[in-house]
């Protein structure tokens, strides 16, 4: 069967908190919130790939790594490395790429891998 990943989605405890740090740290842009009368979900404008989600929940951390493809990952790591949880610090990759993984405030792994 072949599929098409069209959205992801990472539990956080607070969202406003959350919001705050996705966007103050990693310069995520919010385009949708819901509900709109007591908003618990977010989701993010990321360029091509799946939306990428949040929302308040109570079974925090996710327990999954996602990963994003970006364009500069060494600078990305130099402007984030001193402002977040490393999980693993940007390296090579066995199968020919560079990469590193942070953790958001609640502990999901986000991984940040070159284009």
């Amino acid at each position: 069967m072949k599929t098409t990943l069209m959205h992801v989605r990472a539990n956080v405890s607070n969202l406003q908190l959350s919001l705050t740090w996705y966007e103050e740290v990693l310069g995520f842009r919010v385009t949708d919130l819901w509900p709109p009368e007591r908003p618990n979900y977010a989701h993010f404008e990321l360029g091509k790939g799946a939306i990428f989600a949040i929302m308040e929940d109570e079974n925090v951390p996710s327990h999954g790594r996602f990963n994003f493809y970006v364009s500069h990952v060494d600078e990305l790591w130099n402007q984030l490395k001193d402002r977040v949880e490393v999980v693993e610090p940007l390296f090579d990759t066995a199968y020919g790429s560079r990469k590193f993984t942070i953790r958001d405030p609640d502990g999901n792994e986000l991984g940040f891998v070159q284009e």
